[in-house]
This record gives C-alpha cells, sequence and structure tokens, in this order.
C-alpha cells in the first residue's frame, strides 16, 4: 500500500529517496514526503498530490544529507495534505518517522499523550507513534523504538533517525514488509525489493517483530528481545519480478500487462505440464503424495480480484478434481470461527503477497492446523515465506493498479492444480493427457484474442457515457462477470456490478432501461440457451447489449448490438479468454473518461491495511 525508502551512507540521499519512492508509485498513494540530515539538523519535505509535487518542492528547496526515510502515503487516518504526508516529528523535532500500517488504539494513546500536553499537528495515527518514542527517548533510539512498539496495537513498517544519531536508521516490522538493502554506496531500509534495484546487490527481508539497526555500510537485525539474529543476505535479483518493468512503446502499463498474458501464461505453465504422467507438477508443494490424497476439502481465501480467480478455482477443483471447494474472503475468512476438517487445505491467493487480510487468513489457518499453501506472484513476500508451500504465477511485475495478468495466471495455476489433484484421484491418463494440450493451446488463443483491440475501441466510444453497467455470465462465466464489472469500476469509476444470468430476473432487471448496457458473456456451452433466453429479458425491456461471444456466432449477433468475438476455448478456459476484451473494454472506456488508468483514486496496488 504505503512506500518506504531509506538510506545512509556515502551519497546524497535525496536523489536515492526519489528514485526509490518512483519505483514504488504502482502502489498507490496520495501524498510523500521525505527527510534527510545533516550534522544535527533535519530538512523536511512533504506533499500532498503525485511525487512530482514533491520532487518540484525538493528542487525549490534541496534536502542535503547522506542519509534519509521517505514515504508515499495512502491514506487511512486523516485526509490527503500536506500536514498528514509523512513523515512525522515527535513533539522536540529531534525524531522523525515513517511508517505503513494502521495503529489500532491510537486514540488511546492519543488522549494519553495530550493529558501530558503533547499538541498533535495532523490527523494521522503515525503521530501518536513519533510523540511516544520520543517520549522514551533518552540518547538509545533503537530502545525507544522498541518501548513505544510494545505499546501498539495493530500492523507497522516503520523507519526511524534522529538528529541525535546522524546516519542511524532504526526499522521494524509487524504486518507490513520491510527489507534491508546493501549496496557499494551504503545500506538501504525499504517497504519493495523492487524500491532497491540499481542500488543493492543483496537483500534481507525481516520477519514479524523484528528491528533493524543501520549505519553507513552496516546492518543488524534484532529480534523483541534485542539480541541479534543471524540472517544471511541473498541476491536481489531473486526478489525482482521476471520481465521488464517499464512502459516500453506502450502508453500505460496497464495495456502492456494487458498484452503481456500469452507470455505470462507461458511462464505460468512452463515446465509443469508432464506428459509422460499426463499430469501437472509442481515443486513448491512440499507435500507427500500420501499427504495430497489425504486431503478431501480445499478452501481458496482471497480478496479482490484474486477472489474473483478463486471462485474460478471452485468451479475447477469441483469439476477436474471432484473435490469439495471452497472461497472465502480473507477479510472475513480470518474472523469467522467455521469447522474445518482436518483434512482441508487452504490456498491463499495473492499478487502481491502483502495484502494483509490475506495474510491474516493465512496465519489463522496454521494457527489451526490446517495445511496452507499460497499461490503468489511476488518472490519472498510475507505470504509466499509464511505459507507451507505453494505455486509462484511467474508473471513478471504488475505495474498497474488494476489487476490483469496475474488474474488470467492465477486462473491457469488453478487449473493445473486441478488436474494434478485430479490424476490423483479419477482422472484417466487420456482425460489428464486431453486438459494438458488444452492448456497448452491457450497461450495461442489469447494471441488472437487480442485482435477484438479495435471492435472495444468502437464499442467502448459507444458506452463511454453509461452511468451503469450490468456484466451477466453463468458457471465459469459468473466470476468473470464479477471481474469485468470490478475493472470496469476501478478505473472508469463508472458503477458496474457483475451478477449470475438467471439472477437479474430476481431483482436487478429492474435496473435496465435504454441508457444501461448489459455485458453477456455467451461463448458456446453447456449453458448456452439459458445465457440467450436471459439476453432475450433484457432486449425485451429495452436494454442495450454487448455480447462476448464464440467468432462467427450468428445467433448472438443477431439479438446483440454488439458483440466482441473470442476463440472456441473449452468452457473450463473460458474465463481466461474472456478476460482480455473485459480489460481492453475497461480500459478504454477509461481513456475516454479521462481517467488515470495505471494509478485510479483512492485504490492502492498492495493493500496492506485493513
Amino acid at each position: 500500500m504505503c512506500g518506504i525508502i531509506g538510506f545512509t551512507g556515502r551519497r546524497e540521499a535525496s536523489p536515492v529517496l526519489l528514485d526509490g519512492l518512483r519505483r514504488l508509485e504502482y502502489r498507490g498513494y496520495d501524498s510523500a514526503g521525505l527527510i534527510t540530515g545533516t550534522g544535527n539538523a533535519f530538512h523536511l519535505r512533504k506533499k500532498a498530490g503525485r511525487l512530482a509535487e514533491l520532487a518540484k518542492a525538493v528542487s525549490a528547496h534541496p534536502a542535503p544529507g547522506c542519509y534519509g526515510i521517505s514515504h508515499t502515503r495512502w491514506a487511512t487516518h486523516g485526509g490527503a495534505t500536506d500536514r498528514n504526508a509523512h513523515p512525522h516529528l515527535d513533539a522536540s523535532g529531534r525524531i522523525a518517522i515513517v511508517h505503513n500500517g494502521v495503529i489500532e488504539n491510537y486514540a488511546t494513546l492519543k488522549h494519553q499523550l495530550r493529558a501530558d500536553g503533547v499538541t498533535f499537528r495532523s490527523d494521522t495515527d503515525t503521530e501518536v507513534l513519533a510523540h511516544l518514542i520520543g517520549h522514551y527517548y533518552h540518547g538509545d533510539l533503537v530502545a525507544a523504538v522498541r518501548q513505544a512498539l510494545a505499546l501498539v496495537k495493530g500492523t507497522y513498517g516503520v523507519a526511524v533517525v534522529s538528529k541525535d544519531d546522524p546516519g542511524l536508521i532504526v526499522g521494524a516490522r509487524l504486518g507490513s514488509p520491510l527489507v534491508i538493502g546493501v549496496g557499494d554506496a551504503g545500506t538501504y531500509l525499504a517497504s519493495d525489493a523492487n524500491a532497491l534495484a540499481g542500488y543493492a546487490d543483496k537483500v534481507v527481508y525481516l520477519n514479524d517483530r523484528q528491528l533493524c539497526v543501520l549505519s553507513g555500510d552496516e546492518w543488524e537485525i534484532r529480534d523483541q528481545d534485542l539480541s541479534p539474529v543471524a540472517t544471511p543476505l541473498r541476491d536481489i535479483a531473486h526478489f525482482l519480478g521476471e520481465g521488464d518493468a517499464e512502459k516500453g512503446d506502450f502508453p500505460h502499463f496497464m495495456l502492456k500487462e494487458i498484452y503481456e498474458q500469452p507470455e505470462t501464461l507461458a511462464n505460468a505453465m512452463r515446465g509443469r505440464l508432464v506428459d509422460a504422467d499426463s499430469t501437472a507438477h509442481f515443486g513448491g508443494l512440499n507435500l507427500s503424495s500420501q499427504q495430497l490424497r489425504q486431503i478431501d476439502r480445499v478452501i481458496l481465501t482471497a480478496c479482490g480480484t484474486s477472489y474473483h480467480a478463486g471462485l474460478v478455482g471452485e468451479y475447477l477443483f469441483e469439476e477436474l478434481a471432484r473435490m469439495p471447494a471452497e472461497v472465502e474472503y480473507a477479510s472475513e475468512f480470518r474472523y469467522r470461527n467455521p469447522p474445518i476438517n482436518r483434512d482441508t487445505l487452504v490456498f491463499a491467493i495473492t499478487q502481491s503477497g502483502e495484502t494483509a487480510d490475506t495474510l491474516a487468513a493465512l496465519r489463522e489457518s496454521k494457527r489451526m492446523g490446517h495445511t496452507t499453501l499460497a499461490i503468489c506472484n511476488a518472490v519472498g513476500s510475507s505470504i509466499a515465506r509464511e505459507a507451507c508451500g505453494g505455486v509462484y504465477l511467474h508473471a513478471g511485475p504488475e505495474i498497474g493498479v488494476a489487476s490483469t495478468k496475474a488474474f488470467t495466471s492465477q486462473c491457469a495455476v488453478l487449473a493445473m492444480l486441478a488436474l494434478y489433484f485430479g490424476r490423483t484421484r479419477h482422472l484417466s491418463s487420456l482425460q489428464g493427457q486431453r486438459l494438458i494440450d488444452e492448456l497448452r493451446a491457450l497461450p495461442d488463443a489469447l494471441r488472437k484474442t487480442l485482435g477484438c483491440h479495435e471492435q472495444v475501441k468502437r464499442i467502448a466510444a459507444k458506452y463511454a457515457s453509461a452511468r451503469n453497467v450490468l456484466y451477466l455470465g453463468r458457471q465459469y462465466l459468473y466470476p468473470a462477470a464479477l471481474e469485468g464489472a470490478l475493472k470496469l469500476k476501478e478505473i472508469s469509476y463508472i458503477h458496474a456490478e457483475g451478477y449470475p444470468a438467471a439472477e437479474m430476473k430476481h431483482g436487478p432487471i429492474a435496473l435496465v432501461d435504454e441508457s444501461t448496457p448489459s455485458v453477456f458473456l455467451v461463448p458456446r456451452g453447456n449453458v448456452f440457451d439459458k445465457v440467450m433466453s436471459n439476453m432475450q429479458e433484457i432486449k425485451a425491456r429495452g436494454g442495450p447489449v454487448i455480447a462476448v461471444a464464440s467468432e462467427g456466432d450468428e445467433e448472438v449477433a443477431a439479438l446483440a448490438d454488439d458483440v466482441i468475438p473470442v476463440p472456441d476455448v473449452p468452457e473450463y478456459l473460458q474465463p481466461i479468454v474472456v478476460a482480455i476484451p473485459l480489460q481492453l473494454l475497461a480500459y478504454e472506456i477509461a481513456l475516454l473518461c479521462g481517467c488515470d488508468v495505471d494509478k485510479p483514486r483512492n485504490l492502492a496496488k498492495s493493500v496492506t491495511v485493513e
């Protein structure tokens, strides 16, 4: 969600801090700030709005010094204003802090501090922590940070500096990632290894309740009792996303990532489809064949787009593996106490690997003794490290806030997992080989699907003025309808809802009129005739219909107002194929509405708060 970058070493800090923040812009933010130090003086600059505003402020009033910390903020407590931007100072102005996460008991702590005479300059929960550290600071910054954090309930990733300790940075984490980087010019602290690319050669992630101390070329990790923790450094390349994090010839990251999907699907499947055994193979599940056969139920937990991929997975596990499966919003699952059999496997699905609710759901599952596996894109992320095992997507960096290639890769990985479990149960080798052949043909089907872009542009121009859009599908295409509606909401700010097509007549059909288009997902399949009947119901009430349909389907073309053709694929793979025109439709409408496609308002790429 928010971004942190700190540096201490033998070069000017502010260019490093600004460049690191630029690499974290995709995570979403509404203000930015930095603080550097020279001698016993601080140089604080912070601005609401885009990072460019902070860069202008630093250009007009330079922030010298060879150490500093910086932050991009996504507002939780208090609006997006200059005074609420990080860093925040304690009452004496000697200590500065940047913070990711949420302090849940900030109101109680704030009341106590006010009773002690502290005056607050912002509306944030973070300033409470700055004053707490200042209260406990008596020359030992590490001890002060530890004492202050002992009073905090919630999550945090913090970086702290003091005028009295030039060049020293203290960091700590609980539920919000922090990574130390080591390079030729000094040491770094960041919330994401991507911020350190080109600066650090080696990195190490902190675990929860650990602190770190950085000073020039020296660094140390300590546990909550301040005892040193021996942790080896690893090459930063291991933690950076595969692929190019630049837009290239594309105007937006989102469009680039839409067009990358044939390759990212191929990467997700590479080396995992085994003809000799007519199955899929995964090297990181860390479960024996006997353990796998004992599993009789699957729970998939996730948020947002990953939740929609989980819904596709529910159909896949039930049909291909004949296993009971259910999907849970991670934000709800973490607080429920459902009766779960011991032979249940919990999958946590996430792009970033840092989603707070999904991480909490995974930890709760582990606490209850269940085997937990992760389906994740970010190598070295918290969820990837804490799960018992898992599968990486290998989709490369996804910079656009609205997920595209991660969704289709998640669906492909879930299809391979369903094949894998199916082959341990009832699927024959012939059935397994058929599924392998169908999966291998998928990247070419997606390349062909991208040919619909010009048709989508024309349709977008026709409906960009709509204020409400309905997305309708059945079976495997119901989750795809939910995902298509989410994409339109996220980047165009147009209200959209996804429904099972047959549910329209049970209420939502009251919304249908000539200004409310309905996007029907109607490739040929077992319920094709049923969906066509639902489409007739919309047309009878004057509603415009956009149909995503099989190529050359004249029956659909005769009824729909507009048709987007997609190649024929088996039903269990249709959500992956129809995702592309739905992503393109949202993209083109957002452009026509003048929206910031890659950085939609109010959203963050990695949601590390509840």
